[in-house]
């Protein structure tokens, strides 16, 4: 009988490789994060900085905030699809690069209405979604469970959130805060999902592909907790 070919090591999942691997792609993967979201800050500040803050936000706010909402979703679903999937690696920074670009363009509106009317919001929806990313990686790393059955729940909760947001764009009704703090707790899922396909499921080449998708989690997070500070002024 002809043994069984051996799975290549790029697509063998990094929870079965070594202890050394494991540590080396972890690594690689919250490096890319951090530099990801150093890379959203500072192309908040350019946007700020330059003016173009302003003009971008009245271009978004001036047309269909569905439109908007539903380009980005599609331009982030490639993106994150192309960095996660792409073999090659040129191909996976340009889906991260993309995806940052596209969350720093869409933050835009937001941020400036929170930077002119309510002061210090934007610290305090920074730190609060650093924390609890922080205790969800936690939790996370400590458990070592494998959190893969939250994807049917992060399916039918996403398409949930869409036809909500659909909603009350065509029927002229706000989605409120109780809106938002289920949107934090899909966020957090998301990461708890995300966090333990890096400990289990991801191939080995795909850090930036892991960063990728934990970052479009981090700012979903960062999104929905800014709106409940703006809420309360």
């Amino acid at each position: 009988m002809t043994a069984p070919t051996e799975m290549p090591r790029a697509y063998l999942p990094v929870g079965q490789s070594s202890i050394e691997a494991r540590a080396r792609f972890i690594t690689r993967t919250y490096n890319h994060l951090m530099g990801s979201i150093v890379l959203f800050t500072l192309l908040e500040v350019w946007f700020f900085t330059t003016g173009l803050a302003e003009t971008l936000t009245q271009a978004l706010l001036g047309t269909s905030w569905l439109l908007v909402l539903g380009g980005f979703m599609l331009v982030t679903w490639f993106a994150t699809r192309a960095a996660h999937n792409a073999e090659s690696l040129a191909a996976q920074y340009a889906g991260l690069f993309f995806t940052v670009f596209a969350y720093a363009v869409l933050f835009v509106p937001m941020l400036f209405i929170a930077n002119s009317y309510a002061d210090g919001t934007i610290e305090s929806a920074a730190l609060v979604t650093l924390l609890g990313f922080a205790g969800l990686t936690f939790v996370a790393f400590t458990t070592r469970k494998d959190f893969s059955f939250l994807r049917s729940f992060l399916g039918y909760g996403g398409i949930m959130a869409l036809v909500a947001i659909v909603a009350g764009v065509l029927f002229g009704f706000e989605l409120g805060t109780w809106f938002s703090v289920a949107m934090v707790g899909f966020a957090g899922a998301a990461i708890l999902y995300d966090t333990s396909n890096v400990l289990h499921h991801y191939p080995e080449d795909r850090h930036v592909g892991a960063a990728c998708e934990l970052f479009a989690s981090v700012a979903l997070m960062f999104w929905y907790i800014l709106r409940i500070f703006m809420s309360r002024d």
